[in-house]
């Protein structure tokens, strides 16, 4: 098998992270959340830049699903990641999310999910290849109720992969 030398997994997945989820954050971030759209967004708490209280680090020491839905406050987006305010328990909390520790994006308002794999630091590709991300598909939240109390295993809000599918885009838009 070649070995790529372009680690076009990882490309794409800079892409998405970079364009869907930036995307889609910034415009929330300046306009509000339009009609019935509402995120899911899954990251690994241990990720270089990833900034949780020590309260949630201790709850969540490897990963956390936080909902962007009624209950959220100064969402801020640049190029690197996002920052947003929420409860967790009547608590209120910062929390900094660098794009690179997203490991899953999903708006149950329509369907659309995207999971991605992050690889740790100062691995190179040769012998190790990453799986590029799951084909976009649709899948249902684990939890859509109005607590913004987080779980307490916190795991994607869509199923685990079976193994990835290609899905065309134009399946998810309305006609």
């Amino acid at each position: 098998m070649a070995v790529d030398h372009f680690r076009y997994d990882l490309l794409a997945q800079e892409a998405l992270l970079r364009g869907v989820v930036r995307r889609v954050l910034a415009d929330a971030a300046k306009n509000g959340l339009p009609g019935d759209h509402h995120f899911f967004v899954t990251f690994d708490t241990r990720a270089p830049g990833a900034k949780i209280s020590p309260r949630l680090q201790a709850q969540h020491p490897e990963e956390l699903t936080i909902v962007l839905q009624h209950q959220f406050w100064d969402l801020s987006v640049n190029d690197d990641g996002f920052e947003v305010g929420l409860s967790f328990g009547g608590i209120p909390e910062r929390v900094v999310v660098p794009f690179a520790a997203v490991t899953g994006f999903f708006d149950p308002s329509v369907e659309f999910g995207l999971r991605f794999e992050i690889v740790p630091a100062g691995q190179d590709n040769t012998g190790v290849v990453a799986s590029p991300p799951d084909a976009v598909r649709a899948a249902e939240p684990a939890d859509t109720g109005e607590s913004k109390e987080p779980p307490d295993e916190p795991g994607p809000p869509y199923p685990p992969s079976q193994g990835g599918e290609v899905v065309r885009l134009d399946r998810f838009r309305k006609k």
